[in-house]
This record gives C-alpha cells, structure tokens and sequence, in this order.
C-alpha cells in the first residue's frame, strides 16, 4: 500500500500563492511573474488571470477596484519560465479607470485582458437568492478525493494531484465520479476556500478570487456527456474568461460558485457561475468559453 502524503502546510501553501500573484516591477507599466512547475505541461490559466490583474491593479489608484475584467487565452504558457505582463493604460476618468494588458512569454503573447477599475459609489441594488444546498462541512474536499481515487488514478495525475499545493480547497455539493461519469444536467456547484486564513488587501483579494475562478468552470460543459477527463480523445482548455465583481470576495470564509452551462458546440462550452458568500450576497459572477474537443475513433 502506498504511503500517505505528508500532511499539508496550509499556511504556507496560502503565502506563496499570495507571493506568486505579487507580480515584480521590472520598468514603467512593465511586470515579471513567477510560475511554479508542479509537473503540469502548462501554466494554469487562473495564475495567468490573477497576476494580469496584479499588474494592472499597480497602475491605478487604491481608490479604484476592478469591477469586470475579460480575458483571452491565446497560447499555453511554459510553466518553467516566468511571464512578462505589458499595462496599457487606456483611460482615466472621473470614476472608472481603464486598462489592457498583454502577457508574454518567449516573445510571444500568451494571453490578453481589458479590465475596467471604479471608484465605490452607491446606487439602485438586487440580487439573486443563495440556492439551498449541502453545507460544506458535510461534504469531502477535493484533496480527500484525490486520495480516494488515488488507485485508480493515472500516473503522472496520481502523484500530482496527492502531493501538490492545495492553497485553495474546493467541496463538490454534488460529486462526479472523474473515471466513470455519468451523464447528468449541466449544473454543478461548489464551495471554495482558502486553505488557511490569510490577510490582504483588497486588490489581492479580488486576484486570490481570480485564481480561484478558473478550477471548476469548464467541467460544467462536460456533465451532460460523460467523458472522463483522462480520456486521451478528449482536448479540454480555456478560451476565454470574464469576471464581474459586485464587491470583493472573501476567501477566508466559504463562497458558493453556482454554475451551468446553457450550451455547447462547434468544439466549445459556455459556462456561468453566481459567487456568493456565506452569508448570501452576490460578490461576483464569472462566465468562460471552453474548448471540449472529442475525436471519435
């Protein structure tokens, strides 16, 4: 019987993740990332997200938040080599602040993001209603999975997925079994949280979000068609994504990504996802485009 991990530092997986999206100054609107290999082929696109918005976040007043940001994924990124994030800055107005930036890595742009800041001011306010669902103390976590389905679980995902960094800790309300799908409805929901408690400002906390936002999306799009993840005819990335915030999410605490997806085609799935805190309010919403490429035999 294989030997269990070494319990996880949580603390410490949450600090260098707060110090892996503190993207480095290198020169006027110009900024250095630094990736982790942990023995994936690609950058995870919620590292490339988050440390976007780091960057452009540098260049605008405190007094301003990211409110929506929108994002392209045009290459896979080299996790062995750090990424070099270009801010323009489009427009500073009276109460929004406007910026694009492109990441690039060997020379070449691997990805690209408008995002627009806002002064806090008050106005007309509704919301959707928190949906009913499984408290997360009562469900397994992600890393409690992994351990579960260790034996039945590929190698090099074996390894990956037992021993990686966990920094944030996702609860499936309702679990797929990743191996043997079975097709269902496409609506999925989670509750994610921090792996330890953490302090940061609120800048960073709107980027922990953001590399929170891209884990489970995709998987949505794939519920009605039950095809396990390891099946090698299947071709799975992101396209696009966008995040709309409607106050900054607090990942100390159990936030509820309500997720489906209305349609998939032409190679492609669109999913949504309502983000509530605990205690119900809306704080953001997220949607992304998928590629689900399936090769028949």
């Amino acid at each position: 019987m294989d030997e269990l991990p070494p319990l996880p530092d949580h603390a410490g997986a949450v600090g260098r993740l707060i110090t892996l999206l503190d993207v480095e100054r290198i020169e006027d609107d110009l900024y250095r990332g630094q990736s982790t290999n942990a023995g994936w082929m690609r950058i995870y696109g919620g590292q490339i997200v988050a440390q976007a918005l780091m960057a452009a976040s540098k260049t605008v007043d405190d007094s301003r938040l990211c409110h929506s940001l929108h994002c392209y994924f045009i290459r896979p990124g080299d996790p062995t080599h750090p990424v070099v994030y270009r801010v323009e800055r489009d427009r500073d107005g009276g109460s929004f602040t406007t910026r694009r930036v492109v990441a690039i890595q060997k020379g070449r742009p691997i990805f690209n993001m408008a995002a627009s800041f806002q002064t806090e001011e008050g106005g007309l306010s509704h919301a959707a209603t928190l949906p009913v669902v499984i408290p997360p103390e009562q469900l397994k976590s992600d890393a409690e999975w992994a351990i579960i389905n260790a034996e039945r679980t590929p190698e090099p995902f074996r390894t990956i997925w037992r021993t990686r960094e966990r920094p944030i800790e996702f609860r499936a309300v309702d679990h797929v079994d990743s191996f043997e799908p079975v097709a269902k409805p496409p609506r999925a929901q989670h509750w994610c949280r921090a792996a330890a408690p953490f302090s940061v400002s609120a800048p960073v906390a709107r980027a922990l979000f953001a590399y929170a936002s891209d884990m489970t999306m995709l998987d949505t799009a794939m519920l009605p068609h039950a095809i396990a993840w390891t099946n090698p005819r299947l071709q799975v990335a992101s396209l696009d994504h966008a995040i709309w915030f409607n106050a900054t999410p607090d990942l100390n605490d159990w936030l509820l990504f309500d997720q489906d997806a209305p349609v998939a085609g032409g190679g492609r799935g669109l999913n949504r996802a309502i983000v509530y805190a605990r205690n119900g309010r809306v704080v953001a919403n997220v949607v992304q485009e998928g590629l689900i490429r399936y090769r028949e035999a």
